[in-house]
């Protein structure tokens, strides 16, 4: 996998176009970044934001969050009381951490989120990690998440991306009215379940989805 990064040097450069300069990267606490762009993401991080357990990883890497985020259950007892200054504890089981990482950072002020490490280990949190983004871009935050694989990207009404020609492009519809695509090689519609949008492809250097409404666009690198 790395080999074909190499290969491909522009994809991060295309990738960090679509998200600008984040204030802040969200580590959540599923698989820990392992390929080239979301472990650049984290290492370029101004502002890191752990949710609880997923402090015990990047602690384990050599690093210090800024912040620990989460009711404490998944966290190591050890860290716990090493780093109870930066521990935010907040016990509300209505929200996931990942949920309370956002909340925090924009409460600062902080709107521009990347999150990583937000899926894998289980299939429950991964899919409602997912769902979420819809969620906070509803709040006002420009969020994107990047896995070992894809980068998932919130959207409401008409956007164009960038894009190289061949890359594989699903768009997992949420409400979202008058779906039409240009620059994909399979016309799009008002899918009803999220399967309908997936395994789509670029056919050049961008592509556009017309639309009113919302909707969640997965870009794999």
């Amino acid at each position: 996998m790395k080999e074909e990064y190499d290969k491909n040097p522009v994809d991060l450069c295309v990738l960090c176009a679509l998200c600008g300069e984040p204030e802040a990267v969200i580590l959540a606490n599923g698989d820990y970044p392992t390929q080239p762009i979301p472990s650049q993401m984290l290492a370029n991080a101004p502002y890191v934001v752990c949710c609880d357990g997923g402090a015990d990883a990047y602690i384990a890497q050599g690093h210090v969050p800024d912040v620990i985020i989460g009711d404490g259950d998944s966290l190591s007892e050890e860290n716990r009381r090493k780093y109870s200054h930066i521990l935010h504890h907040i016990s509300d089981q209505e929200t996931n951490d990942q949920t309370k990482a956002v909340n925090f950072l924009m409460e600062q002020g902080k709107k521009n989120i990347i999150i990583v490490g937000a899926t894998g280990k289980r299939e429950d949190h991964t899919l409602g990690n997912i769902s979420l983004l819809i969620d906070y871009m509803r709040a006002g935050a420009n969020v994107r998440t990047f896995t070992d694989y894809s980068v998932f990207i919130p959207c409401r009404h008409t956007h164009t991306f960038s894009c190289q020609p061949g890359k594989q492009v699903s768009i997992i519809n949420f409400g979202a009215h008058g779906l039409r695509g240009e620059g994909l090689v399979y016309p799009l519609s008002d899918f009803t379940n999220w399967w309908q949008g997936t395994l789509n492809e670029c056919t050049g250097t961008e592509f556009t989805v017309h639309a009113e409404g919302e909707y969640l666009v997965v870009i794999n690198y």
